[in-house]
């Protein structure tokens, strides 16, 4: 299964049958993202930045909230969750997908605004990838987004939602994310690629992804 980042909190995950888009954002933030083709499109909530579906060709299934979901055997998991530390007071729900795709557990985080309960981090336990805001200002930052990385133990982790060239939206570096994650400046990679493996114990592995979208012009 292939792991692509899109920009933002966007990213294609790409299995044998079937193609997720998580959180398609529209041009208005700065990034040109071309069309894209998924049979299914996760939305962490209902800010444009994130849900943005236009952008997906055809007639995509499109989840907008907690849940469970299957299609095309791609499994989808919504749990309850807030864009704040204040039960959504400020800035309202959230959602967190787990997406099982050719036995490869995804988990997006999307603008997670909160640290995770210990039932919380139970649920999204034993994940491949996991896919964390690091960026602030609207969702958890560096310090809180590597802790969230300690409970949960991922094969992976892809940090997103962080400032990258032409983006408008405000937002801290990736660099203090890997400074927290004890990682050394990272080459970045145009996607990952992960294969099912059986439970076990692993070592987190940090992987940064290049955006696959250019400067808005």
């Amino acid at each position: 299964m292939d792991v692509t980042w899109l920009g933002h909190g966007c990213f294609r995950l790409r299995g044998k049958n079937a193609a997720v888009i998580t959180d398609p954002y529209p041009p208005a933030i700065g990034l040109r993202l071309a069309k894209q083709d998924a049979d299914l499109v996760t939305v962490s909530h209902e800010h444009e930045n994130h849900s943005f579906t236009e952008v997906v060709r055809g007639e995509p299934y499109v989840i907008n909230g907690p849940g469970e979901y299957e299609v095309r055997d791609v499994s989808v998991i919504g749990l309850p969750a807030f864009h704040d530390a204040e039960k959504g007071a400020k800035r309202g729900r959230n959602t967190v997908y787990l997406i099982e795709i050719d036995d490869v557990r995804v988990c997006h985080l999307g603008d997670l605004g909160h640290r995770l309960d210990d039932s919380d981090a139970e649920s999204v336990s034993s994940v491949d990838v996991l896919l964390v805001p690091v960026g602030g200002r609207s969702a958890i930052n560096a310090v809180e987004a590597a802790e969230v990385v300690r409970q949960l133990e991922p094969r992976y982790v892809v940090p997103m939602h962080y400032a990258i060239p032409g983006l408008k939206v405000e937002l801290d570096g990736v660099d203090r994310f890997l400074k927290e994650m004890a990682v050394t400046a990272m080459e970045p990679q145009p996607k990952l690629t992960v294969q099912a493996t059986s439970a076990g114990e692993w070592e987190t592995k940090v992987v940064v992804l290049e955006p696959k979208a250019e400067p808005r012009t």
